[in-house]
């Protein structure tokens, strides 16, 4: 194998979690390198279905070391939920390793994720109000709480009694809502204490050993490119770097280290919250994609929002991310499309002026409209197929226009839910670097 990052191309959401759970089988490591349980990652063994929050779905593979990373957050709630659910399923857990770097997510973010939201009013984000954004407040403001302070309950102690006075004054005076004493908040971190006594280590070191012995490592991230804390659609973002650059810093080894990047699109493009959605279909074709799709989160089971491909997004995900190939899911929701659409530019509603290119003001996408091109469905069940030579022609040419449109292969094709209903195109892995080209 090599050394893999795998990142989302959209908005998330995009299945990650089954491209990450068919390329685990050829790493040695796993490493989830940012994001929080605002993320979920489902995957579907032998009609078993999984749904990760924070731990690597490479998990589901007893021999494999996976991490969580620096740059994620974690509630420990949560995680400890998720050990469990894994653990009686008789999935062992004894790989896992924490970084003690990171950050901790406590019941009083979740409190701010709220409050937050509640008074934005018309101009709130749509969190999924697990504290994700205050937590990574906390650790940039230099005052959050880390893994490693769980397992030195002095310093924890020391470093609470600082804290709780301005939180309790922000959620009392600011907020309106209860606030919490120090002993609330030390036994909650004490209740949690053996997760991380157990499973905390010194990552960058494990990762140091994996590359000097030649292990292969993949790299897999929560959420997609167009939440980027920083190049996403901000603000409607999440609050961490969700493209391929935040697999370093999450994870804590050079970019000289990263020998691939993969990207994930689904065959349709669907977002969760607000924010600008040039190919949002509120009418019954987007009705119908997130009926068959299943499109309601995993986190927090709300309706995704459901619209055509849109290959300007794409085609900066590839250049965001230097993607040397795409993997695309879900092509089977499509079974039953007469036709399907492709968004190759913009229109800007008040003087006419095209972009084929995504352009970086969050001011101007509300003014843009797509320009599709449109093509045939191809009216029978493509679930079955496991090689692109099998798949109906309009289906081949449907994967073929997004490879013009984004400039680098299709290397991977979901066409169900289930973990042997994937296409390998082309070697994921070891295909060609490509030259990445861009428009200007």
């Amino acid at each position: 194998m090599a050394n893999v990052v795998l990142v989302g191309a959209q908005w998330g959401d995009e299945g990650k979690a089954k491209v990450t759970d068919l390329l685990s089988k050829n790493a040695d490591l796993i490493v989830r390198v940012q994001g929080g349980c605002n993320a979920g990652h489902t995957v579907v063994v032998n009609d078993n279905t999984f749904k990760f929050h924070l731990i690597p779905s490479g998990i589901l593979y007893g021999d494999k070391i996976c991490i969580i990373g620096a740059g994620t957050v974690i509630n420990p709630e949560v995680l400890n939920k998720e050990l469990e659910s894994l653990k009686e399923k008789n999935i062992s857990v004894n790989r896992l390793y924490i970084s003690p770097k990171a950050h901790v997510t406590l019941p009083f973010h979740i409190d701010f994720d709220k409050g937050n939201e509640t008074k934005a009013g018309k101009r709130k984000i749509g969190t999924t109000h697990r504290g994700i954004g205050p937590t990574y407040s906390d650790k940039y403001a230099r005052i959050g709480l880390r893994v490693e302070d769980f397992t030195e309950p002095r310093i924890l102690v020391e470093k609470l009694e600082w804290l709780m006075p301005l939180k309790n004054a922000l959620l009392k005076d600011i907020y309106g809502m209860s606030t919490y004493t120090v002993d609330e908040i030390y036994n909650y971190c004490m209740k949690y204490r053996f997760i991380f006594e157990k499973h905390m280590s010194d990552v960058t070191y494990l990762l140091q050993k994996a590359v000097n012995n030649k292990q292969n490592i993949l790299f897999e991230g929560a959420q997609g490119t167009m939440l980027d804390i920083d190049h996403g659609t901000y603000p409607y973002v999440t609050s961490s770097n969700s493209s391929a650059g935040g697999a370093c810093t999450g994870a804590g080894l050079g970019p000289s280290y990263i020998d691939r990047v993969i990207g994930v699109s689904k065959a349709y493009v669907t977002r969760v919250g607000e924010g600008p959605f040039a190919t949002e279909l509120n009418d019954e074709t987007g009705k119908a994609i997130q009926d068959i799709g299943h499109e309601f989160g995993t986190t927090t089971g709300r309706a995704r929002r459901c619209g055509w491909f849109d290959a300007l997004v794409a085609n900066y995900a590839v250049f965001l991310n230097s993607l040397d190939c795409m993997a695309i899911t879900k092509l089977d929701v499509f079974d039953s499309f007469d036709e399907i659409k492709l968004c190759v530019a913009y229109r800007d509603k008040r003087n006419n002026t095209l972009y084929d290119y995504y352009p970086c003001s969050s001011h101007l996408l509300k003014y843009l409209e797509p320009v599709y091109e449109t093509y045939p469905g191809w009216k029978t069940s493509i679930q079955n197929c496991r090689s692109f030579d099998e798949l109906p022609e309009n289906a081949k040419k449907y994967l073929k226009r997004i490879e013009e449109l984004i400039g680098i292969p299709v290397a991977i094709v979901g066409v169900g839910p289930n973990r042997d209903q994937t296409i390998v195109i082309e070697d994921p892995i070891h295909g060609p670097k490509r030259e990445l080209l861009t428009k200007v």
